[in-house]
């Protein structure tokens, strides 16, 4: 089985919805990433803690097969998000920030870690993204993440990251706001250009679009859901089955990176059912491969495509 390394963060979440609101809850980039991967994978999580986190909660982790031996913990409080979402469910307002540990931590990639065929690089300061580049080796594949305040306030940065990495995955704001363009086919001509062989822009409730340095391109919707919970994490969530399928194949050509759009879409359609990592967790290899089938169903052109697909599941 493939090993996966993730750096990224760990924290502690109040979430406000129309519909309710549960507060000191388990997230962060890192967790519902590494929840996510590890439905496919061996995954080692690279991050840090205050005082405050609840070695519970570190358990949940380990319970599904994570190492969390990269995970310092250090004297304050941990990273904590307060959000809060409108009916359309699709974009969270940030009430409060509180970095905590996280604001001055800079990660060390333990050496038996530093091997590790993928890297994520989950949404954190881009100067920490390029610092893990250093430490790890020869990696098979990059992925990074980023956010709309590094982009406007160190471009730079992000753009070197960008070069590096063989996936660049960003929201379809971002990619707009990064290649400073109203059109998101100019953004990845963009941002393709800088040397990753893909990008792919995330569209929450609209899917994912995937757009291949050699011009390729491919779009999937999202699964249909009748219920959403909490949104949080889903963009992480979907970096982890995207990851995750590639992991298992060991392949990174187009068709599988396709396939890998799809794993992603579904694994953000399992985070999105409840709040914290619990839609996740409730997930399993087979109720993630049903998903995939009925969303091939969707997407695929022709009769006996449809068919091998099957019918929606598990909504």
């Amino acid at each position: 089985m493939p090993d996966i390394l993730v750096v990224g963060s760990l924290a502690y979440d109040d979430v406000q919805t129309p519909f309710e609101r549960r507060r000191d809850v388990l997230g962060g980039a890192a967790s519902y990433f590494s929840v996510a991967a590890s439905l496919y994978s061996r995954v080692h999580v690279v991050g840090v803690v205050g005082q405050d986190f609840d070695e519970a909660d570190l358990g949940r982790l380990r319970a599904r097969g994570i190492d969390t031996s990269g995970i310092e913990r250090k004297p304050g409080r941990s990273f904590r998000w307060f959000g809060r979402y409108d009916y359309d469910m699709s974009t969270a307002e940030t009430l409060n920030t509180d970095l905590g540990v996280f604001g001055e931590w800079r990660p060390v990639v333990p050496d038996a870690l530093r091997d590790a065929p993928f890297v994520f690089l989950a949404n954190i300061h881009p100067a920490i993204q390029l610092d893990v580049l250093r430490q790890v080796r020869t990696p098979t594949l990059v992925a990074m993440d980023s956010m709309n305040f590094w982009l406007e306030h160190d471009r730079d940065a992000v753009t070197e990251v960008m070069s590096r990495a063989h996936v660049v995955s960003i929201n379809e704001g971002e990619a707009r706001q990064f290649a400073q363009t109203f059109s998101v086919i100019r953004a990845a001509r963009t941002i393709l250009a800088l040397g990753p062989t893909a990008l792919v822009v995330k569209r929450g409730e609209h899917g994912a679009m995937l757009f291949l340095r050699d011009g390729g391109m491919f779009w999937t919707p999202a699964y249909p859901l009748e219920k959403v919970q909490d949104p949080t994490g889903a963009g992480d969530a979907f970096a982890g089955g995207f990851m995750g399928h590639l992991s298992v194949t060991g392949r990174c050509d187009a068709d599988e990176l396709r396939r890998a759009v799809i794993h992603g879409v579904v694994a953000g359609s399992f985070a999105v059912e409840a709040f914290s990592i619990a839609g996740l967790e409730a997930a399993t290899p087979e109720a993630i491969e049903a998903r995939y089938r009925a969303l091939r169903g969707i997407v695929a052109v022709g009769a006996d495509a449809v068919a091998e697909a099957g019918p929606l599941a598990g909504r």
